[in-house]
């Protein structure tokens, strides 16, 4: 798509944010039915590591080519349509049979169930995603528009996570179904039906021109494709050697990985650490702490960093915004009272500057880093470089399953048990609180000396203007 312009109209960003919220529902349902494989099916730590890793692993991998595919696709739809509609389909389905899975069956047929379609979910998550997150990158070419376009998909993306931890309740409330894995398995289709909808969203409403003609694309075909593997290594080199790029994608992955991480515990700490390991007494409060911080986001957060990313510009906005976060992080230590869980709810605005203040700056400083990177090469290669952001993410997403199995065997918890053994709940909790701040940390220190600044973007996108109007000329 080339229909980059100054400003945006409003129904083409909300588009793009259906999209990004079927883009945030599918990994946030993911996260909360993988709670069943532990608590209700009698899945180990290894095992529930296993499928956190390999299929994200693998998803990560293919990252690069889909990118590759996407910027070189001739086609009268352009380059990324039809691509978001088929991933959207191939998700959807596959994500409805996923979790068809029932406690009568062995924990060694559930598990190789959930590996087989988790492969093929994540191979349609590719061909969504991939192309997705470059059209959202060809939408405008104005500094600030950019972080509004952001902003608005993330805003509507967040609702995803207001939506996704009311799933437990109704998974644990016995009027609703009598099984968690019953509960799941109907969830699941209807989870599949909507958000696949949403998921073809940007694919019907956001036109494109076509690329029928283009000659300066590569080939496509089979052997074209094997064949041009040295090139995405090229590519994937030549796009992680730009230094504002790579400290983008190292501090994604170290913020986000230490997010989800810890994420995935929640049901577990507090089940354990606040309710003594009774899962009857849970009730809402694990859906409370994901709906309500998802709130926080949506409401409170994303305005708040799109207000601190045009008045203090992106890289400030930045830091201060994961420095708020870590705020919360530590009072996440303090406020996880066993009788008082409300308490947690008051860490909850600072601790959600996080994930809320990485996405709605960082997609739009990957975009101003696309301007310099084809100022230097003369190509657009938003396909590349979103595949190589969201690669990043996809290997925090991995990374953080395979931690987090590491981490529940470490700490000796016990799927489905009654009582933990001595140390394993305060363990969980440490990991809980200071994974994150560690690498909150780390990412503030690589992303100090980020150098592209407002000043700078607009030099870049003068000099791009100038060269167009000379080449037209």
């Amino acid at each position: 798509m080339s229909n980059t312009s100054n400003k945006v109209p409003m129904g083409q960003k909300i588009a793009f944010g259906v999209g990004m919220l079927a883009n945030q529902m599918f990994p946030a349902a993911m996260g909360i039915f993988m709670v069943v494989l532990v608590q209700d099916l009698g899945f180990p730590g290894w095992m529930w590591g296993v499928i956190f890793f390999a299929p994200r692993a693998f998803d990560a991998v293919l990252d690069p080519i889909m990118g590759y595919i996407s910027d070189n696709t001739r086609s009268r739809w352009g380059r990324r349509r039809q691509y978001v509609l088929i991933g959207a389909l191939i998700m959807g389905i596959s994500f409805a049979f996923l979790w068809q899975l029932y406690r009568e069956n062995s924990v060694a047929y559930n598990f190789t169930y959930v590996m087989l379609w988790s492969f093929v979910f994540y191979l349609g998550l590719t061909i969504f995603g991939v192309p997705y997150v470059s059209m959202g990158y060809e939408m405008s070419d104005d500094y600030h528009e950019r972080t509004n376009v952001m902003a608005i998909s993330q805003w509507i993306g967040q609702w995803a996570w207001v939506i996704a931890p009311w799933f437990w309740v109704i998974m644990y409330d016995p009027s609703w179904f009598p099984t968690a894995d019953e509960a799941t398995r109907t969830l699941a289709v209807w989870v599949a039906v909507v958000f696949t909808l949403c998921a073809m969203a940007p694919a019907i409403f956001i036109k494109s021109e076509s690329t029928k003609d283009r000659e300066d694309y590569e080939p496509l075909n089979l052997s074209g494709i094997f064949g041009s593997l040295k090139n995405i290594a090229l590519g994937f080199k030549e796009a992680f050697s730009s230094v504002p790029f790579r400290r983008l994608c190292i501090a994604t992955f170290l913020i986000f990985n230490g997010f989800n991480t810890i994420a995935s515990f929640t049901f577990f700490v507090i089940k354990s650490h606040l309710f003594n390991d009774d899962a009857s007494a849970v009730g809402v409060w694990p859906t409370l702490f994901g709906s309500v911080g998802a709130l926080i986001t949506t409401f409170l957060v994303i305005p708040i960093v799109a207000w601190m990313s045009k008045s203090l510009g992106k890289k400030r906005a930045f830091i201060l915004s994961q420095g708020i976060s870590i705020i919360g992080y530590v009072l996440l230590w303090f406020l996880m009272i066993p009788g008082k869980p409300y308490m947690f709810l008051f860490a909850l605005p600072f601790h959600s500057f996080g994930i809320g203040g990485l996405f709605t700056i960082m997609m739009s400083m990957t975009s101003d880093v696309l301007d310099i990177d084809e100022l230097n090469t003369g190509k657009r290669r938003e396909g590349v470089f979103g595949a190589i952001y969201w690669w990043m993410v996809k290997l925090g997403f991995a990374f953080a399953g395979a931690l987090s199995g590491l981490i529940l065997t470490a700490v000796n918890y016990q799927s489905g048990a009654g009582a933990q053994p001595e140390g394993a709940v305060d363990g969980l909790r440490m990991f809980f609180s200071g994974l994150p701040i560690v690498c909150t940390l780390i990412a503030i220190a690589v992303m100090w000396n980020y150098k592209v600044d407002e000043n700078y973007a607009k030099e870049v996108r003068a000099k791009l203007d100038q060269r167009k109007s000379e080449t037209a000329q």
